[in-house]
């Protein structure tokens, strides 16, 4: 690997934010809605130009509820299954109808554009963008809406997060200055907070009682949920009476959702980044032509195309 600046896409927030900023009512050649193809070229030059990227990787959703998560807490993201009566295969997520066949096609672009699509079996894009940022040897930006991310910014700041959360007209950094003064944990323990405060995106109640405020101050005071679970068990030592109570009554459950919120970093990622400009093949005008987005990909000469 080289050590340029690597961004790492959350591509699946790209699309979906796109799909749900521009109406439906936007059609390609063949009829059919393109909105969240369009959205998501016409972000993508802007994104690389944000983060002075010199390699690129867009992060895939192989698996965006993998069997091991629900082994470990069967309420992973069930909210998000689709209803089986209406005829959905069990397992499907609830992705609108019209943006599936969009995901395709933006699958298709990233191919023939020359741009490293990434998505392993049994991992979420989260988990491959984890490893990555690990591995690489140069900087990285994370481009993201998932707060979960966060914990993957490095304390020196090497890798660090662009969240589109606020909207792509107020994109936001977080260094592990701006974690620790936004949610007062250094990243390394993001995790953890997000363990015990909960995620009602992901389907994880959290620990009942206990907010941002109060597992901030936990984390501060033991360092991680193995020890803040320790400390509850410990009539010695000085947790207060409410915070211990709530701690023990779900300390069965904390380990698992512990194990479910942490990011992975051992996934066996099977390519190299692209380095950009890239270079498309032969099919690439083709495609564009196909999916009514050549007069946007015209945006992405000199930044993402030679």
């Amino acid at each position: 690997m080289s050590a340029g600046r690597l961004m790492l896409l959350d591509t699946a927030t790209l699309y979906y934010r796109a799909f749900y900023a521009l109406p439906t009512s936007l059609t390609g050649p063949d009829g059919l809605p393109n909105n969240a193809i369009r959205g998501f070229c016409d972000a993508l030059p802007s994104l690389i130009r944000a983060t002075e990227a010199t390699d690129l990787i867009c992060a895939w959703d192989t698996d965006w509820r993998p069997q091991w998560r629900v082994d470990s807490w069967p309420g992973y993201k069930t909210h998000r299954l689709a209803d089986v009566a209406d005829g959905v295969e069990p397992g499907a997520s609830n992705q609108p109808d019209e943006l599936s066949p969009q995901v395709d096609a933006i699958a298709d672009v990233l191919d023939h554009a020359g741009i490293a699509r990434v998505g392993v079996p049994d991992f979420e894009a989260d988990d491959v963008i984890a490893t990555v940022a690990e591995q690489w040897p140069g900087e990285v930006v994370i481009v993201t809406s998932d707060r979960d991310l966060l914990q993957c910014v490095t304390d020196d700041s090497r890798v660090r997060v662009l969240s589109m959360a606020r909207g792509l007209s107020n994109l936001q950094w977080f260094d592990a200055e701006a974690v620790l003064n936004r949610f007062a944990v250094p990243p390394h323990a993001y995790a953890d907070f997000a363990t015990l405060r909960g995620d009602s995106s992901d389907g994880l109640p959290g620990v009942p009682g206990i907010g941002e405020k109060t597992a901030a101050a936990l984390i501060a005071q033991w360092g991680s949920v193995e020890r803040i679970v320790a400390a509850a068990h410990d009539v010695a030592s000085d947790m207060t009476p409410r915070a211990r109570r709530a701690i023990v009554q779900s300390a069965e459950l904390i380990p698992a959702w512990a194990h479910v919120t942490k990011a992975r970093t051992d996934v066996p990622v099977p390519q190299a980044p692209t380095s950009l400009p890239t270079a498309p093949n032969a099919g690439f005008e083709h495609v564009v032509q196909q999916y009514g987005i050549a007069r946007i990909v015209t945006s992405w000469r000199g930044t993402l195309l030679a």
